[in-house]
């Protein structure tokens, strides 16, 4: 029987097949851990299951003195220092499947609410009730049909948003570190370009990478000039993917059209001059907030906790 520590709060449904056969702790109903409480908890712990909002630094993993897994309920792994881990022999893994096709949905849903104004409609209604002012001319959208999409960072999310937007009747371009061939290109309907030709042509550019050093504002002050001026942004990935106080003066400018962000650069909290623009459709980095994906997330976390402690399939390991 294996000690786990589950170091965050979410639905308990899934999490059967993990505290029929082990010793699960688990938070108070309602919040995390601290991360005093994880520190206090995770001495004797063989597995910690951690979530992309608790930083897993190396002063934690030194508490871990029986540690041998750290299951991250995400698909990105930066709370993590990966490479102390590998140094002392634990294994860390992440939730790439169930997270792809939620976040999926909400780079769609902020696209069509910028490209529909549909936030800014609502605000002003809201505001204004029977005096909104909803003339022919007022606040108009533009269509996706015949637009093309740029996707930086074409992973299993930016296929999914892919295969969305093709339905809307969009041209889709790509760029990716490992092209595709050809025929597969074909198969999927998409075309290779360099990122800077992706950035140049997108009526809508969604980004789907994630943060690394390379990374790092990968959308900076150069890649927003070459935009076009009626173009969206969008961002599910990771906030720092993109230079924010960069971002606010095109949109300020109206270098750029629009942006739909749900991740931010300083610890998914907006930059204050964010709220008050009225060409940004913000949430706050809830990619995966759907009941089912949360259900999905905790069977991938327990099948990669219980595949480490068996070693009986494949797990999704990042280290």
């Amino acid at each position: 029987m294996a000690k786990i520590l589950v170091a965050f709060d979410t639905v308990s449904e899934g999490f059967e097949a993990l505290t029929s056969e082990h010793e699960v702790i688990f938070p108070p109903r309602g919040r995390d851990f601290t991360q005093a409480e994880i520190a206090e908890r995770i001495g004797d712990c063989d597995v910690l299951c951690s979530v992309f909002d608790i930083p897993v630094g190396r002063d934690l993993i030194d508490c871990g003195h029986s540690l041998k897994l750290i299951a991250n309920y995400a698909v990105g792994y930066n709370n993590i220092d990966t490479a102390y881990a590998a140094e002392k022999g634990i294994v860390v893994t992440n939730t790439p499947r169930s997270v792809i096709e939620p976040t999926a949905d909400l780079a769609l849903a902020l696209l069509l609410s910028c490209s529909r104004r549909i936030a800014e409609w609502d605000r002003a209604f809201r505001r204004d009730r029977d005096a909104i002012e909803h003339g022919r001319l007022c606040r108009l959208g533009v269509n996706l049909y015949g637009k093309t999409l740029g996707i930086l960072g074409y992973g299993n999310i930016g296929a999914a948003v892919a295969r969305r937007c093709q339905a809307f009747g969009m041209t889709v371009l790509y760029n990716k570190r490992t092209r595709y061939g050809e025929a597969e290109e074909r198969e999927r309907g998409i075309t290779y370009a360099e990122k800077d030709e992706v950035i140049r042509r997108a009526d809508v550019l969604s980004l789907h990478t994630p943060l690394t050093p390379e990374t790092r504002h990968l959308i900076g002050a150069r890649e927003l000039a070459m935009m076009k001026p009626t173009a969206i942004l969008i961002n599910t990935a990771r906030g720092a993917v993109v230079d924010e106080p960069a971002l606010v003066a095109a949109l300020k400018d109206g270098r750029i059209a629009a942006a739909g962000l749900d991740v931010f650069e300083q610890n998914d909290v907006p930059s204050p001059e964010l709220f008050e623009l009225e060409n940004v459709s913000l949430t706050p980095h809830i990619g995966t907030q759907t009941y089912d994906s949360r259900v999905e997330m905790v069977h991938e976390l327990c099948n990669n906790v219980i595949g480490f402690l068996r070693g009986d399939r494949k797990i999704d390991r990042v280290n």
